[in-house]
């Protein structure tokens, strides 16, 4: 067994203990608080996963809430990645206006993103458009400042090469800037993934919300409907974890056609 393997097992295996666990503990405690997770994957599987084949075994419920979330949740990311990227380029090549702009920024950073969601209920009232700039903006702040601190340490030596062989600044952007970015700029992502993830489920806990985990969440909690609180608990950890997986994956696969683009180049 390889090293790899044998640790993928171990860690598995520790899961596969403390959910055991867990279970022992709650039937014994037999807590109506506490259900094992036994049941909290029979309730998770009846309220999302129980559906037909034709609609990739999710039910109603799951299209209805679980999916709304998750294409909030997309958009917004996809703003703030798109805005954070843009703009941290621009402020990592630019000393000047980093130096001017640096304690907007660092103010905006030290908000707590679930501090803002009120003003944007003021502002744009509740619906999907507020949540999701919501998460955008919530989520801006580490990929705008990781690709900021990624583009203002390129190598100087390969600028001036680059100016030496007449690239464009578009060229530049392109093959160097970018590329040595994508480490920071994947860094900042994994954090904006988190933060978009808790306030996809903050801004749909609001009074007033149709639809979405949060507000599954928020309507079995009214009902005492714990087993389904639970259940949503659950299948956020789980997402989080799924989706965190994929990103480092994507992070993997890109870094290393980077770096067999720079073993090319140099050889």
């Amino acid at each position: 067994m390889t090293a790899g393997l044998r640790a993928l097992v171990q860690r598995w295996a520790l899961l596969v203990v403390a959910v055991a666990a867990w279970e022992l503990a709650t039937r014994r405690a037999a807590d109506v608080f506490f259900p094992p997770p036994s049941r909290i994957a029979a309730r998770m599987y009846d309220l999302w996963f129980s559906g037909p084949a034709t609609h990739l075994w999710l039910t109603s419920d799951a299209v209805a809430n679980v999916l709304p979330s998750l294409g909030r949740m997309a958009a917004g990311l996809a703003g703030a990645l798109v805005t954070g990227v843009t703009l941290g380029l621009v402020l990592g090549r630019s000393e000047r206006v980093r130096a001017y702009l640096d304690p907007l920024l660092q103010f905006g950073r030290a908000v707590p993103p679930p501090t803002l969601v009120p003003v944007f209920v003021v502002l744009m009232h509740l619906g999907t458009p507020m949540q999701i700039v919501s998460i955008a903006v919530s989520a801006l702040w580490p990929i705008l400042l990781n690709t900021a601190d990624g583009a203002s340490s390129v190598d100087p030596l390969q600028i001036a090469t680059a100016r030496v062989f007449r690239l464009s600044a578009a060229d530049r952007l392109v093959r160097i800037i970018v590329p040595s970015a994508l480490p920071k700029i994947f860094a900042g992502l994994r954090l904006s993934l988190s933060l978009a993830l808790i306030l996809m489920v903050f801004s749909e806990l609001l009074p007033g919300t149709a639809d979405g985990i949060g507000f599954e969440l928020t309507d079995a909690q009214s009902r005492s409907d714990l087993p389904t609180v639970w259940s949503a608990v659950v299948l956020l950890g789980i997402l989080g974890y799924l989706l965190n997986t994929l990103l480092l994956v994507l992070e993997r696969r890109v870094l290393r056609s980077y770096r067999a683009a720079l073993g090319g180049t140099d050889r």
